[in-house]
């Protein structure tokens, strides 16, 4: 790298490592704990690219970003912040940061960052700013990296016209996602229109998107589990989509699903070219399991949110919290907040306690039966249940060919990225686990296209 970065954050330890990291790759640094001597040194013309923290001791460096703005347009900022909120990281983008990243963050990719400041000449384009900055009373929760990577797609997204898609399983929150994609964009103002796509008939369609009153101009459609609409109605979508009349109307489409579409379209039960027509952001909301450092956060705002809902404001011990923390939660963050009411509801004293929380987790049902045995039979059995009911979904017809290699991948994705959960993104333990050569590994991780979240940053 060759330029010169001006760092500028209040932690004398971030402002070091930096300093050495930015020196040895060949850059210049001038490195400050101020807002005050950032801004001297933008005007005077210093620096290629500016690294600052938002919290600072005489000022924001979020508020800084509209004056280097118009000082200095080319010069790109690179935002860090310990506050870890969707907010921040919208907020980094409507004012034109050029990247965003939460601490603690990698030392690698914030200098993979700088090196790609440094090499653009120019900003990216002007950003669209949202007005009054859209509600405050945010629905996404958690400073996780599974959900930082989810804030920073929120981000770019938010105030552009694109078709979303919202991956996830059960209970991730993609409804709420969708909603606060709407709410916090510049189309809060019009219609967001939910359509149910299991019981979605082709002329249901026709009627939602033609009423004036129900969709008018500018609308967002949500299609809630776009997996479940049935084949006439997909093919309904389709053409709608392509008619002046509902182009004219400037729709902008959220899908959901819990399925693997690709998968549905290879079993030819999902229209590919619908699916190119929905999916042109792709999003994935992480699992539970993926985030579970969120839990004490997530706890905390459930129980602000009965306390606001009428129910006696209730604290929890920082021992019921980690209990909590090392529980399985199959029905990810729907199952955690159902949970935190009912042991809230239970609780007869001002805190919830360790034992309530044991002796709650114990009454709620187990995704598998502890008579039943983890050996090969039960795997076995429920793979044969799986295909069964797969061949009759095709009744009388047989599927289309590749049978063997898709049902490979449904063993292979979970068993992968679970064990790579277990070990912390840890991939050479991953792979000493597994029995594989690490090599082989990388390329299934590649293939199958699983996400690496390592729960240890270097900052």
């Amino acid at each position: 790298m060759d330029g010169t970065v001006i760092v500028a954050d209040d932690d004398r330890t971030i402002r070091t490592v930096l300093t050495q990291a930015l020196t040895r790759a060949g850059c210049k640094v001038r490195a400050t704990s101020n807002i005050a001597t950032l801004w001297r040194w933008v005007e005077e013309g210093e620096g290629d690219v500016v690294i600052s923290d938002v919290m600072m001791p005489d000022g924001n460096g979020l508020d800084l970003l509209p004056q280097i703005h118009k000082k200095r347009p080319d010069l790109p900022v690179i935002i860090i912040s310990a506050q870890n909120t969707v907010m921040t990281a919208i907020k980094a983008s409507e004012l034109g940061a050029y990247d965003y990243l939460p601490k603690p963050f990698d030392l690698k990719e914030l200098l993979t960052k700088i090196s790609r400041a440094l090499s653009h000449s120019t900003m990216p384009a002007k950003p669209v700013v949202s007005g009054d900055g859209g509600p405050q009373n945010l629905p996404l929760i958690g400073s996780s990296p599974a959900m930082q990577d989810v804030y920073r797609v929120v981000a770019r997204v938010l105030n552009t016209d694109l078709n979303v898609m919202i991956s996830g399983q059960s209970g991730t929150g993609k409804n709420l996602l969708a909603t606060t994609l709407h709410d916090l964009g510049h189309r809060r103002a019009a219609a967001f229109v939910t359509i149910h796509a299991a019981s979605a008939t082709a002329d249901r369609i026709s009627r939602i998107l033609q009423d004036e009153n129900q969709t008018p101009k500018g609308s967002t459609i949500y299609l809630d589990e776009i997996a479940e609409m049935p084949m006439d109605a997909q093919l309904r979508l389709l053409d709608m989509m392509q008619t002046p009349i509902i182009v004219d109307k400037n729709l902008r489409f959220i899908s959901s699903t819990q399925k693997s579409l690709p998968d549905l379209i290879n079993e030819g039960m999902f229209r590919e070219d619908l699916f190119y027509r929905l999916s042109v952001m792709p999003m994935t909301l992480p699992p539970l399991r993926d985030r579970m450092d969120d839990i004490s956060e997530l706890t905390l705002h459930f129980l602000q949110k009965f306390a606001a809902q009428g129910q006696p404001l209730k604290t929890i011990s920082g021992k019921a919290l980690e209990h909590m923390r090392t529980a399985f939660w199959p029905g990810n963050v729907r199952e955690l907040e159902n949970f935190v009411l009912r042991v809230s509801i239970l609780c007869p004293e001002d805190q919830i306690t360790t034992q309530l929380v044991e002796d709650s987790l114990k009454q709620m049902p187990k995704s598998v039966p502890e008579t039943v045995s983890l050996g090969d039979d039960r795997l076995s059995s429920a793979i044969e249940i799986h295909l069964k009911r797969y061949f009759d979904l095709h009744g009388d017809e047989l599927p289309p060919p590749g049978l063997y290699n898709r049902i490979l991948r449904e063993v292979e994705l979970p068993l992968i990225a679970l064990t790579l959960s277990a070990t912390r993104g840890n991939q050479i333990k991953t792979a000493e686990l597994l029995g594989i050569n690490r090599n082989t590994l990388r390329k299934k991780i590649s293939d199958l296209d699983i996400k690496v979240t390592r729960t240890k940053k270097m900052m």
